[in-house]
């Protein structure tokens, strides 16, 4: 019996491979929204394959203006199959067949998060990490910085 408890408190923890489809109604920051989806249940999404500016680091305002533009208030599509630490859903947010977080790199206001591009598709690891060069040649966004901080180094500075 109490195998089974610990088996379904483990399952909570960890995110079947799936699609949630349903309305933005937050964004916290340049890679986390929050979905509500029909059943009024609301999930916690960290956008996968990219990592966006801190609240307190440069552009991290302008990355999450740009995400709310991308995807607030609309029906978006997730592709998930992890749950992070934080509990939230990792997974490839769709807006209008437009994929928000390859968007969010486009736009030169996100990495491509190359510690966790293993979990990425083939294709998807090489549109991030050619969105990201062409974002850093073109001078966009955070890349217009001469020397920006990548946000896991700003946590990790942060954190000391």
């Amino acid at each position: 019996m109490k195998s089974l408890i610990m088996l379904a408190l483990l399952g909570a923890r960890t995110s079947q491979a799936g699609t949630i489809e349903g309305r933005v109604v937050n964004v916290a920051d340049g890679d986390t929204i929050t979905v509500l989806d029909t059943n009024r249940l609301q999930h916690k999404i960290r956008l996968g394959g990219i990592d966006a500016p801190e609240k307190k680091q440069s552009f991290g305002s302008r990355s999450k203006q740009s995400l709310s533009e991308l995807v607030f208030s609309k029906v978006v599509k997730v592709e998930t199959g992890k749950t992070d630490r934080y509990v939230r859903e990792v997974g490839k947010v769709i807006v209008d067949g437009i994929d928000a977080n390859l968007e969010q790199m486009q736009r030169g206001v996100a990495w491509h998060y190359k510690a966790y591009q293993r979990e990425q598709s083939a294709s998807d690891r090489q549109l991030y990490g050619e969105a990201e060069i062409a974002a850093r040649a073109a001078g966009r966004g955070l890349w217009r910085d001469v020397a920006p901080i990548p946000p896991w180094e700003f946590r990790h500075k942060e954190n000391r």
